[in-house]
């Protein structure tokens, strides 16, 4: 028999930092070109006019100007639209 009792696996003890994910940018805020504007997981907010999203879904300015945002709906793969908020810089 074993001396000793079974240790069990422990838990909870991977701790990664946070990704820092978010809006960097409000509306109505003046931006240079190819600022961070959005960080995020996924295409959660569409780039409009002024912007663009690089390979991680983060929208950058495309050009010197002001950040809008505004809803627009977006048409799913099944028909189905969905509401969806797109970055603007005039």
């Amino acid at each position: 028999m074993s001396k000793v009792k079974a240790g069990g696996s422990s838990k909870n003890v991977h701790d990664s930092p946070g990704q820092r994910l978010g809006v960097k940018r409000f509306g109505g805020q003046t931006v240079r070109a190819g600022e961070v504007l959005v960080r995020q997981v996924g295409e959660t907010k569409q780039a409009g006019p002024g912007t663009y999203m690089s390979r991680n879904y983060t929208i950058h300015a495309e050009k010197d100007g002001i950040v809008n945002f505004r809803q627009i709906k977006t048409r799913r793969f099944t028909g189905k639209t969905a509401p969806r908020t797109q970055v603007v810089v005039q």
